[in-house]
């Protein structure tokens, strides 16, 4: 069953189940799958939908930082609500053991050598952590192995 069939599902249940908190979260998602296929007159696959999912992942965490900091705990607690329900869709995370043999492995395959080839890492990467790795935390482990 594809990303988007298991969303499709999710909302089904959420909706006999009576919880709101879990059908507006998979609406949300759902409804930006389908402006992303609208707007590029795609039928998204797996990975384009692993993408969405990310993107609303990174979006929940910035807007819960800004409402802890503003001291609005409330709203800061439905961020985390609904992170945790995005992350239910989301592959397992990798290890840092893990994502170090990767950056080794992407260091060789692409033959980098210095900081001028972090762009021939990430982009061996990115297809093999996405929704897997925060991608920000990935940037720093490469750097510091390329700069070491």
């Amino acid at each position: 069953m594809s990303l988007k069939e298991s969303l499709k599902e999710a909302q089904k249940e959420a909706m006999r189940a009576k919880d709101k908190l879990r059908l507006g979260t998979i609406r949300m998602a759902l409804a930006e799958i389908k402006q992303k296929e609208i707007d590029g007159r795609v039928e998204l696959e797996d990975a384009d939908v692993l993408a969405v999912l990310t993107k609303m992942m990174k979006q929940r965490k910035d807007a819960m930082q800004q409402f802890e900091d503003a001291g609005r705990e409330d709203l800061a607690e439905q961020e985390r609500n609904e992170m945790e329900v995005i992350h239910s869709f989301l592959p397992q995370a990798l290890t840092s053991e893990e994502l170090d043999a990767l950056i080794a492995e992407a260091m060789t395959e692409s033959g980098a050598s210095g900081m001028q080839d972090m762009g021939k890492v990430m982009g061996w990467l990115k297809p093999k952590v996405q929704g897997r790795a925060d991608m920000g935390e990935l940037s720093k482990a490469i750097k510091a192995k390329l700069s070491a």
